[in-house]
């Protein structure tokens, strides 16, 4: 029987053995994993920096022979980072949710890799399922990169299709696949609120996307509120103390309003996941919301019930704080009440970390921490209460 899905489906366990052999004999992969974790001495050796790397895969991956044993390899990668890179992760509001059920996990989206990694930690640390993952094929520029993402159960969603009866068809195809996902196979999912991250800090879901998952509902049996209802959706607040991209991310933003363009560059998105990674965070914190009813008339009112449950979820860190003083407080005091978590990083390392970028870029910079006080603020003034999940 045809798979459907076959082209933007994770990897079956039985497709694993082949594909960790293409890995391995992929000198594309060798050099870019040489060149990140062994800078210097690829500069000077290459080769012998390739065959160390080689060397290292076999013995990380000689285990794996499905994806639960790969995604464990990627646990240990996950538990170093944390470590070296953060000032401690936590979870809030998992407890509500059942474990048995496939939810539809749709989050606020600030970091390529890091949001569906962390929200998949917090999942296995609490004994969830972990999520098949929605990946742009924009980002999947390299055949190693297509394979480690499909191997951590990581579906394809074709943005670079050409023309509207194309696109349709291919919007109709993943919304299929995640109601597959969901009630067929019982698997949860990660969806970002929408394309491409919050760069200025706003985090507010795109109705397309709600649209696209109404694609799969069946009219003539289910009304728009009981599909929505059907799908199990969570949303999912990710809030990071340090935004390991800000400078990359205040510089395109800046471009942008001085020229009205900006250019990415070929590998942008890949050096985005890398820092991303790598970067400082200082504390991050994954809050879980209530899944969402059958209420809903239309996709505008289900993306407003999200935003409204992703800005009360954010966990404030002291460095948005710090970056809402700077920019508002002369005319705009905050008041007293909002509440935040204890911080990993002091107001002068966070000055410090503002005042080392170009002038220019620094207003940019900064609302993208303040921005996340300003959506709290604005709940305040249209007199919903804001709960404070950490």
């Amino acid at each position: 029987m045809t798979d459907p899905y076959a082209d933007i489906r994770p990897y079956r366990d039985d497709e694993v053995p082949d594909v960790l052999a293409r890995l391995l004999a992929d000198s594309e992969l060798h050099d870019a994993l040489a060149s990140f974790q062994s800078a210097r001495l690829y500069a000077r050796w290459p080769g012998l920096a390739r065959w160390l790397v080689r060397r290292a895969l076999r013995r990380q991956l000689r285990s794996v022979r499905d994806v639960q044993s790969m995604q464990m390899v990627i646990k240990t990668y996950m538990d170093a980072m944390i470590e070296s890179t953060s000032g401690g992760f936590t979870v809030s509001g998992l407890e509500q949710l059942d474990p048995a059920r496939a939810y539809l996990f749709i989050s606020n989206h600030r970091d390529i890799a890091m949001d569906p990694a962390f929200t998949n930690y917090a999942l296995h640390k609490g004994g969830h399922d972990t999520v098949r993952i929605a990946i742009g094929d924009n980002l999947l520029t390299k055949p190693w990169v297509s394979d480690l993402m499909r191997l951590n159960k990581s579906f394809i969603v074709k943005r670079s299709v050409n023309g509207p009866r194309e696109l349709l068809a291919a919007s109709r195809l993943l919304s299929r696949y995640i109601q597959h996902s969901l009630l067929h196979d019982n698997a949860p999912v990660w969806l970002a609120q929408r394309e491409g991250r919050a760069k200025d800090g706003l985090d507010r879901t795109e109705p397309a996307v709600i649209k696209m998952l109404g694609m799969s509902r069946d009219k003539s049996t289910q009304s728009f509120g009981e599909h929505i209802a059907s799908l199990g959706i969570v949303p999912v607040a990710i809030s990071y103390e340090l935004d390991p991209c800000d400078a990359l991310k205040a510089n395109e933003l800046s471009e942008l309003a001085n020229t009205g363009s900006y250019q990415k560059g070929e590998q942008e998105d890949v050096a985005s996941i890398g820092r991303g990674i790598s970067g400082q965070k200082g504390r991050v914190h994954v809050s879980f919301g209530t899944p969402l009813g059958a209420e809903f008339e239309d996709a505008d009112h289900v993306a407003q019930q999200i935003d409204r449950q992703i800005i009360d979820l954010y966990c404030l860190h002291p460095t948005n704080f710090y970056a809402y003083d700077i920019l508002y407080a002369e005319h705009a005091p905050r008041p007293e009440g909002l509440y935040s978590e204890d911080g990993d990083v002091s107001e002068a390392e966070f000055r410090a970390r503002i005042d080392a970028l170009p002038e220019a870029q620094r207003p940019y910079a900064l609302a993208i921490y303040a921005n996340a006080v300003v959506s709290k603020l604005d709940r305040v003034e249209d007199q919903e209460p804001v709960h404070y999940p950490c």
